[in-house]
Formats: structure tokens, sequence, C-alpha cells
């Protein structure tokens, strides 16, 4: 009879009470944005955005409903503390996988950096031996500038040909070449 008597002096159940899964979806998107509200400040006012006003209108249910069903789901303890468990263990779920998309953004990041740093190298590199090769290449145009201008001189020989008749001339009887 005692036990009985305890449980009537319970909260009431309310007129209009928040579905149980409806309620723990609202507690898990409200413990989203106050973290969001906590780590940047400055977002919830940039999109000037009343986080409690989005959610009751996401779920179709005013603060007096949140309140009375929120009080009525805490009068019982263990079934609260479960609903804040089911909470926390889809928090736990959709961090691991953010967790995961942000190693492969990281990874991502990193190798797109060291490509870029690669490729940078090559683009240097590049210029280095493009600039090497100018260089050679004015050099070997200035050599052969100067050849051109600067005949090589080489001993000078007397010319013959073959067909150079040589002539006789005799003046006196003696024979002059």
């Amino acid at each position: 009879m005692l036990l009985f008597s305890c449980k009537n002096d319970g909260v009431e159940k309310p007129d209009r009470l928040v579905d149980k899964e409806v309620m723990e979806n609202i507690i898990y998107d409200m413990s989203l944005l106050d973290a969001i509200k906590y780590n940047e400040p400055n977002t919830t006012e940039k999109y000037k955005v009343n986080p409690k006003e989005f959610i009751y209108k996401k779920y179709k249910v005013d603060s007096a409903q949140f309140a009375q069903s929120n009080i009525y789901y805490a009068s019982d303890f263990d079934e609260y503390k479960k609903m804040y468990d089911n909470v926390v263990k889809r928090m736990d779920s959709k961090k691991a996988v953010l967790d995961s998309l942000i190693k492969k953004e990281v990874k991502r990041d990193s190798l797109i950096t060291a490509k870029r740093k690669q490729d940078s190298i090559k683009a240097v590199k590049k210029v280095a031996l493009a600039k090497k090769k100018d260089s050679l290449q004015k050099i070997k145009k200035k050599d052969s500038l100067l050849l051109l201008k600067k005949k090589p001189i080489s001993p000078k020989k007397p010319k013959t040909t073959s067909t150079q008749i040589k002539s006789k001339v005799i003046k006196n009887g003696v024979q002059i070449n």
C-alpha cells in the first residue's frame, strides 16, 4: 500500500505529452545546438537563430508542452536515464562517423599539400632547366657568331691548279719562271 501511494504522489501525465521518441530527438537536437553555441558562440547570432525556438518549430511543440513533458519523464529516473543514454549513444556514433570523415579530410589535405609541394619543386626545376638551356643556347649562338666573324687562319699555300699552264718565257736565252 505504501508503494502504491508513492506512485500517486508522482507527476501527473500532461494533456499534451510529447511522445518519448520525439522527446529523445528534441533532447538530442538541443544538445547539438548547445554544443555548437558553446564552441562557436557567434554561430547562432550570425544566422539569427534562437536554437530553442528552432527546435520547437521543427517538432511542432511549444515551450510549455516541452517543459511539462520533460518534468513528467524526469519523474521516472530510470526511464529518463535511458532516454539520455540513448541520446549519448547517438552522439557517440555520430562522433565516430565525423571523426573518420575528419581523418579522411586531413589525409586528403595532406596529400594535396604534398602534391602541390612536389608540383612546385618540379616547376622550379623546369624553370631552372629552361634558364640553363637558354644560357647554353646563347653561348652557342655567340660562339657561332664569333666563328663567322673570325675565319680560321691557316698557312697560305700557293694555289696550284692542274689546269694552270706554266708559261715559259725565254729572254735572251734565259728561261724565266
